[in-house]
């Protein structure tokens, strides 16, 4: 009699429980390069969209979406962890999009990020089940969400990289003869799932972004020196030595109908002799030619190019 008590005991202690399980499912990833330099890239986070129904009542506000903020703030969180960005947040879709079919360099000084990530909630869903039997019930509660992410490079206007991840998140909750947890509405399972389907994705915008040369421009050329964008925030110091390239035509191909840039050539080298400013917002660098020269008349054919080889 005592031994079958304490089976029925340790029953009921492992029946009476609640379980939580977090599942990622993502494209495959590419292994994070190593680098010896690492300077910053600028990237400017647009707030998602919410291309689902969920939460979508009569008085939804667009503007004001919970579920697109909330994963544009996870992939925030996610990116700045891993100290390789210097991130700016945009508000507004639509004028993320005209500003960067804006060209020239009053654009890129304007908008002043080298990627744009524009972002969408596509699929989201939550489902209840139940299990009951004769001494024991259960109850699970999964929610599934779908992100799509597109990571544009400003200076091009193309798309590097697209990608869509899943993610879910589920808690189970069980009870044996009435004891035993009963759970309600778990609300953060919503913000599991969501970063579940983001995590992985920020693996690959690394790489498509640290795979890409670091790009500046030049401020000014006159008397007073030569200054270009940037400073310390980036990862610039005094002695770095960056490759000037003269800015390639731009063509239109006539099977497509799309304008195409031509890769550009060196025009020479520069060597950073001083950073200045005291934050992202107004840091620059004054440098020297150690190599070629450059029309100081045409500033924005030009631009300071990291030397990835």
């Amino acid at each position: 009699m005592r031994n079958l008590l304490i089976i029925f005991s340790i029953f009921l202690v492992a029946g009476c429980s609640t379980q939580q399980k977090v599942v990622q499912t993502q494209p495959q990833i590419q292994e994070i390069k190593k680098d010896e330099r690492s300077l910053k890239r600028v990237v400017a986070i647009s707030r998602f969209s919410n291309e689902t129904q969920y939460a979508k009542g009569i008085f939804y506000d667009k503007a004001n979406d919970p579920m697109g903020k909330q994963a544009v703030d996870i992939l925030s969180a996610k990116l700045a962890s891993t100290g390789k960005f210097i991130l700016l947040e945009r508000q507004d879709l639509d004028k993320i999009v005209a500003e960067s079919k804006i060209a020239g360099t009053d654009s890129i000084q304007h908008i002043r990020a080298d990627y744009i990530i524009l972002g969408s909630v596509t699929q989201f869903g939550r489902k209840t089940v139940g299990d009951q039997n004769v001494f024991s019930r259960s109850k699970t509660q999964t929610v599934e969400a779908t992100v799509s992410i597109r990571l544009v490079d400003v200076y091009s206007g193309q798309v590097i990289y697209s990608e869509e991840g899943k993610g879910e998140a589920e808690t189970t909750a069980k009870s044996v003869m009435g004891i035993g947890e009963h759970a309600d509405y778990d609300a953060t399972l919503s913000d599991k799932a969501i970063s579940a389907a983001i995590s992985k994705l920020v693996e690959n915008i690394i790489n498509n972004c640290m795979d890409r040369p670091w790009k500046s421009y030049f401020l000014a050329y006159d008397d007073n020196g030569i200054i270009i964008a940037g400073g310390k925030s980036q990862g610039l110091k005094v002695g770095d030595i960056f490759i000037i390239e003269e800015k390639g035509k731009k063509v239109k191909n006539p099977q497509t109908g799309m304008t195409i840039k031509l890769p550009g050539k060196v025009a020479g080298k520069i060597k950073i002799d001083f950073v200045g400013g005291d934050n992202p917002e107004n840091e620059f660098s004054m440098v020297s030619f150690i190599e070629g020269s450059i029309d100081k008349q045409n500033l924005k054919n030009y631009y300071v190019k990291e030397d990835k080889k």
